[in-house]
């Protein structure tokens, strides 16, 4: 069960808009249109780093973090999906799941440091990030 005491870290919530909540975790989609990108969070305060989790909630973001990456590669028709848990930049527990394709900017290495972030426009940042819960939710009744 989610805590009310989670909040969200503000370098996230400046660069994401959120697509919807699973069990654990609130899903963002991130703010740069040259990449499908989303960011799982678990709604657990002050947790660091995966082992930090317990072992149930541990078990359920391995399982979100599988079914975001398979209604994403499916939605996008990805090459290679990209997952991710670094948290130098922002401490707070965060897995990027990033859809890649052979002719994208940073290909075949990291997204990380290569070039500008391109901002989707605000009705197509809507627009994507209700693109993806539909696809995530489809993926969850089992109508993928």
């Amino acid at each position: 069960m989610p805590q009310s005491n989670f909040d969200l870290h503000p370098k996230l919530e400046a660069d994401t808009k959120q697509v919807l909540d699973l069990p654990l975790c609130q899903v963002l989609l991130m703010n740069d249109c040259r990449y499908p990108w989303l960011i799982l969070v678990p709604r657990r305060p002050d947790v660091r780093e995966i082992h930090g989790l317990d072992a149930t909630d541990r078990f359920q973001l391995m399982e979100e973090i599988a079914g975001c990456s398979a209604a994403l590669e499916r939605e996008v028709d990805a090459f290679k999906m990209n997952v991710a848990a670094l948290g130098n930049m922002v401490p707070q527990l965060h897995v990027h799941v990033i859809a890649r394709f052979e002719n994208d900017p940073a290909w075949a290495g990291p997204v990380w440091g290569v070039g500008e972030a391109e901002p989707y426009g605000e009705a197509a940042f809507s627009e994507t990030a209700a693109r993806f819960r539909a696809a995530i939710e489809a993926m969850q009744a089992g109508k993928l």
